[in-house]
């Protein structure tokens, strides 16, 4: 099977699929499979703007909107991972995981899925200690803090991930795995960006549960961005086991950002299957979803009898099938270019209940929990004008002139 892997997509969708068509005819292909590792922003309308954290300059419509509301259709089945510039309430409307639009889906916060043969996990958003511990405490309208925690791992999401037991090919996150950069070309890495030097000595470099993952996971690849660069590793596992890693760079002329890499497979049909291991886990850890601003005390998985949940949804997948239903609803009006632009004033507000969340939780008989009154209780007030915390680690873009600024800076600096 050819897998296309693109790294910072930027709601740059028309582009990353033309270039995809343009292999093809070039190298006289066919490309089965796109995977983003995150900023894919996800933007439906201008309101999905203002839950994105970036400076207002740098926020425009893109072109994902055309495939939200089906004036475009995705020419390929498409799966993607957060990153720390999303419109995250619209990521929140899907924290299981589902379809941000026709035949493009969402791994959600934390997810294991199958296309084919290939079984494909992924982790969104980036890591910073301070807001590891935390539950998901965000709602919408978001302040200034919320708009960038709200994309911080989480210990919950990573814990899920950890359960997993049967042999994954594919994982895919935003940042790196801690340590990773010194097992490739690090001459090659310092040269394009020496700004990291200090951090890849230090071995602050990374993300702490993204190292941990790969160490318990071992999957044949592992695919990331958010440095925008090319760079490539092999991890060595105890026995013969090896990760295959490949980070590349952001969707921009003479850039290095896509590439197409053929996965031996026995089953090429090109359809999205639910995990029966993953849905295992999620039922068995969904009553101690963290929904306010600190985690609870999660149980021992040997007390969650993660095999009885298995043998509960083995058995429901036999009832309805596997494949993961293809019907999509919008939540929101789409983007109008024809309607005057509207301004940044201030953040959406409201949560919505997502068709496909709805009827996943309705499969694995959880309650919906997503809009949870214990958060809202807890936050106490809105804090609109709350001072945002500051990370002294993290490159704030709107801090300094554009052109006092590689023109690849992502926010970098995951320190202890």
């Amino acid at each position: 099977m050819r897998i296309a892997v693109e790294g910072c997509a930027h709601g740059d969708l028309d582009n990353i699929y033309a270039t995809m068509q343009h292999l093809e005819r070039m190298e006289t292909i066919k490309i089965d499979l796109l995977i983003c590792c995150g900023d894919f922003q996800a933007v439906r309308n201008e309101d999905d703007l203002r839950c994105m954290a970036c400076p207002d300059k740098y926020k425009s419509m893109k072109t994902f909107w055309k495939y939200y509301s089906g004036e475009e259709v995705a020419p390929y089945p498409t799966i993607f991972v957060g990153g720390n510039h999303e419109a995250s309430n619209y990521m929140w409307e899907l924290y299981y995981g589902g379809w941000a639009a026709p035949r493009i889906f969402y791994l959600g916060c934390a997810g294991v899925i199958r296309f084919g043969g290939l079984r494909i996990g992924g982790l969104s958003g980036i890591f910073k200690p301070f807001d590891y511990r935390s539950g998901h405490h965000e709602r919408p309208p978001y302040n200034e803090n919320e708009l960038r925690s709200i994309y911080h791992v989480r210990e919950y999401d990573v814990v899920k991930l950890l359960q997993i037991e049967d042999p994954l090919d594919i994982f895919i996150s935003h940042d790196w795995p801690r340590g990773i950069a010194k097992l490739g070309d690090f001459g090659s890495l310092l040269k394009q960006k020496p700004f990291l030097e200090e951090q890849v000595m230090n071995g602050s470099l990374g993300s702490k549960p993204g190292e941990e993952l790969l160490r318990k996971l071992k999957p044949s690849y592992w695919f990331a961005a958010h440095l925008h660069t090319k760079y490539a590793a092999i991890v060595q596992h105890n026995g013969e086991k090896v990760t295959k890693f490949l980070a590349l760079d952001k969707c921009l002329p003479r850039r290095d950002f896509l590439q197409v890499i053929d996965v031996p497979v026995e089953d090429i049909t090109p359809e999205f299957r639910y995990d029966e291991e993953w849905l295992a886990i999620n039922r068995a850890y969904n009553p101690f979803l963290p929904l306010g601003p600190k985690c609870l005390v999660l149980p021992r998985s040997d007390d969650l009898d993660i095999g009885t949940h298995r043998e509960w949804v083995k058995k429901r997948l036999q009832e309805r099938g596997s494949a993961v239903p293809t019907d999509f609803q919008t939540t929101v009006l789409p983007f109008n270019p024809k309607e005057p632009k509207q301004n940044f004033s201030s953040p959406t507000s409201g949560h919505l209940r997502n068709p496909f969340t709805e009827s996943l939780l309705q499969l694995l008989e959880l309650p919906y929990v997503l809009d949870g009154s214990c958060a809202s209780e807890e936050r106490g007030s809105k804090q609109s004008d709350a001072t945002p915390l500051k990370d002294p680690s993290e490159i704030e873009l709107n801090e300094m002139e554009d052109d006092a600024l590689p023109d690849d800076v992502d926010e970098l600096g995951e320190r202890d």
